[in-house]
């Protein structure tokens, strides 16, 4: 069997700024793993907006430079540390996090970050898993503490986190709210798991929101992009309501007033902050609608290495989203 290359291609940040500061190397050490870690050879690797953030130096955590970003890898396993017993090389898998960074063509895992692939799903739909449906089940579960029957408002409901609320929470009972800014995007939300959807660029689309609720208002919402919603979410929710901050692109002004009367709450979530126990609770309940047939990772636009930039760009910038934006590797 030939050995494989000991240099590999990969994305480096050497200084915080604006999409331009990604930078292609081409003949970067191939790192090795020990102990409880894994090499995977990266197939594919989701781009999620947390990673402009951080690459812009805006966001709380900020990673050592010079850095690789990207957690949400799948490829196969190329090597493995000493004490790892759960996987060989060959197998099939996607991670939820890596220590090397994912914009590359092969990285390390902790061996606990790392599941088994199921053959009915591709590379890019393994590279769609880790950030999308992990953070809607923590946000559905863990922060509002969802109850099958409540009303839920998946706020962008046809990008990669969207997509994978409106699965979830069909699939649990909710009745699904979603809203687009695009035909596509809201059919995209109807196909998926949403029972009614709403165009978030019509002026009367909170009315007919409240209205579509019997003026109840809605039990959860999950809010994609707070800076622009919240103070309307807020509006929008039943007494006793919880909107999930899932992401933030500025400051926003509300009134805490809005809060009060219906005794509302206002949460934020962030998969940095799961436990090792947190992460066993959301796999289990994932490969059971692995096997169950209902999480199905829509894929959006594709991208190489080559266009880091780009894809960085258009992340922030395209605001009619259409599934999981992904690196082909």
């Amino acid at each position: 069997m030939a050995s494989i290359s000991r240099v590999m291609r990969a994305i480096r940040v050497f200084e915080f700024g604006k999409a331009d500061v990604l930078k292609l190397c081409t003949d970067l050490p191939l790192p090795s793993p020990v102990e409880n870690q894994v090499l995977i050879r990266v197939h594919a690797c989701g781009i999620n907006p947390v990673e402009t953030y951080i690459r812009a130096g805006t966001y709380a955590r900020k990673p050592t430079l010079p850095y690789t970003p990207g957690t949400d890898v799948a490829g196969v396993i190329e090597s493995v540390g000493n004490d790892v017993t759960s996987f060989k090389r060959g197998d099939r898998v996607f991670a939820t996090s890596t220590i090397t960074g994912g914009y590359a063509e092969y990285t390390i895992a902790s061996a606990d970050t790392v599941y088994p692939l199921p053959d009915v799903l591709s590379f890019k739909q393994g590279a769609a898993i880790a950030v999308p449906y992990f953070t809607a089940y923590r946000a559905l579960f863990s922060k509002a503490n969802g109850r099958p029957g409540e009303v839920v408002l998946v706020h962008g409901a046809s990008g990669g986190v969207g997509i994978a609320a409106c699965q979830i929470a069909r699939a649990y009972g909710f009745q699904v709210f979603g809203t687009a800014g695009t035909p596509e995007g809201l059919n995209l939300a109807l196909k998926n798991g949403a029972h009614k959807v709403f165009n978030h660029k019509e002026k009367d689309y909170i009315d007919k929101i409240q209205d579509a609720t019997g003026g109840r208002g809605v039990n959860i919402i999950l809010e994609m992009l707070s800076n622009v919603n919240l103070s309307y979410d807020l509006k929008l929710l039943s007494a006793g309501g919880r909107v999930i901050i899932i992401g933030c692109r500025g400051p926003i002004e509300i009134n805490p007033r809005d809060t009060m009367a219906k005794e509302t709450s206002i949460i934020g979530v962030s998969l940095f902050s799961a436990t090792k126990e947190d992460r066993m609770e959301t796999a289990a309940a994932l490969f059971g609608g692995m096997e169950a047939g209902w999480l199905k990772p829509l894929i959006g636009p594709e991208y190489p290495l080559e266009k880091a930039s780009q894809a960085h760009e258009d992340i922030i910038q395209n605001s009619g989203a259409t599934g999981k934006m992904v690196f082909v590797i």
